[in-house]
């Protein structure tokens, strides 16, 4: 549930804002072109993924970021990092192979000319 809530742009741009400190949903909804009724149903995606939760004062209805499901997110996506660098490393290295046996044809046939 945790990196559906995190496909959308905008709730990514929530959670970013939410970093500071917690904020109203009218001061989240502000610097986007969108209702804030929109707004609301982005923050109950988050909160039902456990990226946030709605703080005490009733009145201004803040929410705050909560890290334990990116954390996580991050446990889970490092148990692979290792397997791509690894591709990558093999892939550069491949690369470079094809490039100097490119160089090495084209030597041959500037050679032939």
């Amino acid at each position: 549930m945790t990196f559906a809530a995190l496909a959308n742009p905008t709730r990514r741009a929530i959670l970013a804002r939410l970093v500071s400190g917690e904020v109203s949903v009218n001061e989240l909804a502000e610097p986007f072109s969108m209702s804030q009724p929109a707004v609301s149903r982005h923050l109950k995606v988050l909160e039902r993924a456990g990226l946030i939760s709605s703080g005490s004062d009733a009145q201004r209805r803040p929410r705050k970021l909560e890290a334990r499901p990116l954390g996580e997110a991050t446990a889970w996506l490092e148990t692979y990092r290792e397997y791509w660098e690894t591709s990558f490393v093999r892939l550069d290295g491949l690369l470079s192979e094809l490039k100097a046996t490119e160089r090495k044809r084209e030597r041959v046939a500037r050679r032939k000319r």
